[in-house]
């Protein structure tokens, strides 16, 4: 384990840094914690963190390493997140364009699934992210660890990237946070769309 050790506390500190520079993800978390609460918002979390854990895998079988090398792949990519965060954008216009209050109950009868998924989805299809492994894999990464180490490594990026991106939670459906959506939600909900759209435009027309 000691030989291991190194390598894997220096993949989580890289991956450490990339959960708490906000990106994509803790923008579509902030838009859970304010529109639907606590529980979405850390469920949500949840779906980014099994996103973490697909991509310490892609990482430890040397696939994130192969998507850099082939063009046609990344783009794909690219292009998947690019139109998911349009999509995001596209839904945070709309809540914007609403008059009134936002009609949370409804909101929050989404199903627990769906919530987990969409943060999932995101994780995945998210070009920042997956820089990010591919710069832990440029350091070694989980290497040719035996399996009992390889699930060492993936569960800890689990828990590094559910205990980032669920603080987050927490902090944004605080109650101070939520009184301050529900003054201003359509500027909010605006500045979310502009954010999604920024990010999916420099996603999609990115080298």
């Amino acid at each position: 384990m000691t030989e291991y050790l190194p390598q894997f506390f220096l993949a989580w500190s890289i991956q450490l840094m990339a959960v708490a520079s906000p990106g994509p993800a803790v923008v579509l978390i902030l838009g859970v914690a304010v529109s639907r609460g606590r529980l979405p918002s850390l469920i949500t979390a949840f779906g980014v963190a099994c996103g973490a854990i697909v991509l310490s895998l892609a990482t430890v079988l040397g696939i994130a390493a192969i998507f850099a090398r082939v063009a046609e792949l990344m783009t794909v990519v690219r292009m998947i997140g690019a139109g998911y965060l349009l999509w995001l954008a596209f839904k945070a216009f709309r809540n914007a364009a609403r008059p009134g209050e936002l009609d949370i109950v409804a909101v929050r009868r989404q199903s627990a699934w769906r919530t987990a998924l969409a943060g999932f989805a995101l994780q995945v299809s998210n070009p920042k992210a997956i820089f990010f492994w591919l710069a832990i894999a440029s350091v070694g990464g989980a290497g040719d660890a035996p399996a009992p180490m390889i699930a060492i490594f993936v569960l800890g990026s689990f828990v590094n990237s559910f205990a980032g991106h669920g603080g987050y939670a927490l902090l944004l459906s605080s109650g101070p946070v939520r009184r301050l959506y529900a003054r201003s939600r359509r500027w909010i909900e605006g500045a979310l769309g502009c954010f999604f759209l920024f990010a999916g435009y420099k996603i999609a027309t990115a080298e």
